[in-house]
């Protein structure tokens, strides 16, 4: 590592403060504390600019899949930076790397999902779906067929668009606007939040009545024209749908013409074992599956949009003078591209698939275990994806007040602690490197325990909590 005493940390942070504009800054609350600078990284530990060490249990934001430093990474994209840093990507042109990557990802991509557009991360993967939606449905002669339904609390990622779509109420603040008139949500899968008295069957069934009735209320199959559907919903707290939802929402789709677009931005590429989980986990075969983030494991900006022969043949179809009218400067970057193609092959290499799918089952049987503390209501997840829900009440699963932010005063004792975790309000979600052995879980899960105990005792001396 460097020698830390290069960075100076008070002007990083004043400079930081005064001229970048962060995802998601709260104003009042940035101006008094600043950020963390992070220097440095390795594997799955993180270096702030004064040399301290912590252990990354965020995994970047659910994306440093092979852990970070890794020379051959490097290597790779210096490699073509030198080589060709940059080509135009538009119409009669492309670069090897592109034309390579989406060769592998139709071979990785479930059924026949065998043609893929890139973009630039997760959010524009998601922007670019929605347009292929509206392309096909109107290259079809179905105009009309427009209406967007996704699910309350999905998070679909933060352009124009993908906001619309997402359906997490605390994202959707009264200073920006968004598209109503056509995107619908749907009720989320949180059976943990169910009504009192309902089983996971009954409550499943509701969510798809639903659904076919919202479909109906639209105007039917000739008005939906698509279902957007994280298969694990991600920000919006690890929401793991109950058993069979998603193929009986996949069933009702394919019963209506409706495209399946499963957002896979966080579940692909491992997180859950699988280089997709749609088929893998799921046993659906969605028409559109976008990714991102650990595509390249976070060391290049890339998204894909993956589509199945269904809409090329359509879109394609000769003889009608059509053109695909979108696009970036930067769709199918050779940097990045060659980026994925090596973290592809590493990932193949060291079998971290194969880890994951020994190795996650672990992580979620020991974080389970800080489900005895009075304040967790429940753990979920799925192999490397977590989430713990913290209550002030575990027979009335009633919140903490938001002003005690109880997740953030988690997330700064584990700091404090060498380990970091993601506070999502009341909500601490864990997505670490896919890389961790049984050790660095171990150490999580005391941190996380240590941890929320010190949060208990803080509480009860403030007199805003108690048993």
């Amino acid at each position: 590592m460097s020698n830390f005493e290069q960075y100076d940390t008070a002007n990083i942070v004043a400079d930081d403060k005064a001229h970048f504009l962060h995802p998601w800054q709260e104003f009042d609350k940035f101006d008094k504390t600043g950020a963390l600078p992070i220097a440095e990284a390795t594997g799955a530990y993180i270096y702030d600019s004064d040399g301290n060490q912590l252990l990354d249990a965020i995994g970047g934001m659910w994306c440093t899949n092979i852990g970070l430093g890794r020379d051959e990474m490097a290597e790779a994209i210096a490699e073509q930076v030198r080589q060709m840093a940059y080509a135009n990507p538009m119409v009669d042109m492309t670069n090897i790397p592109g034309s390579q990557l989406a060769k592998k990802l139709a071979e990785l991509a479930p059924g026949d999902l065998n043609h893929v557009f890139f973009s630039c991360g997760g959010s524009t993967a998601i922007d670019s779906a929605l347009r292929l939606v509206h392309f096909y449905q109107n290259s079809r002669g179905m105009p009309e067929k427009k209406h967007i339904l996704a699910r309350q609390e999905a998070y679909h990622g933060s352009t124009f668009a993908a906001m619309s779509i997402s359906g997490k109420q605390a994202d959707h603040i009264p200073e920006f606007d968004y598209l109503t008139d056509t995107i619908h949500h749907l009720s989320c899968p949180y059976y943990y939040r169910a009504p009192d008295g309902l089983s996971e069957t009954q409550f499943t069934d509701s969510l798809v009545k639903e659904f076919e009735e919202k479909i109906i209320a639209l105007g039917g199959g000739d008005k939906v024209a698509a279902f957007f559907a994280e298969p694990i919903m991600g920000s919006g707290g690890v929401i793991v749908p109950p058993e069979g939802y998603l193929k009986r929402m996949w069933e009702v789709c394919q019963a209506n013409d409706i495209l399946f677009v499963a957002d896979e931005v966080v579940t692909a590429f491992g997180r859950l074992g699988h280089w997709f989980a749609s088929e893998s986990v799921f046993d659906i075969k969605p028409d559109i599956i976008t990714t991102a983030k650990g595509l390249t494991s976070g060391y290049q900006p890339l998204g894909a949009t993956i589509f199945s022969d269904r809409i090329w043949q359509v879109i394609s179809e000769p003889g009608n003078g059509r053109y695909f009218a979108h696009g970036f400067t930067y769709t199918g970057h050779p940097v990045a591209c060659r980026a994925a193609l090596k973290n592809i092959e590493i990932m193949e290499r060291e079998r971290i698939l194969e880890h994951v799918r020994d190795v996650g089952p672990y992580f979620l049987k020991q974080l389970k275990k800080l489900e005895q503390l009075p304040i967790v209501g429940e753990v979920r997840g799925d192999h490397f994806m977590v989430c713990i829900e913290n209550v002030a009440n575990k027979d009335t699963k009633t919140l903490f007040d938001e002003q005690i932010d109880i997740g953030q005063r988690i997330t700064d004792e584990c700091a404090r602690r060498g380990v970091l975790v993601r506070p999502i309000g009341h909500l601490n979600v864990l997505s670490p490197s896919l890389i961790l052995n049984a050790e660095e879980i171990d150490r999580i899960v005391v941190t996380l325990g240590d941890s929320i105990s010190a949060v208990m005792a803080d509480l009860k001396t403030e007199n805003l909590w108690s048993v």
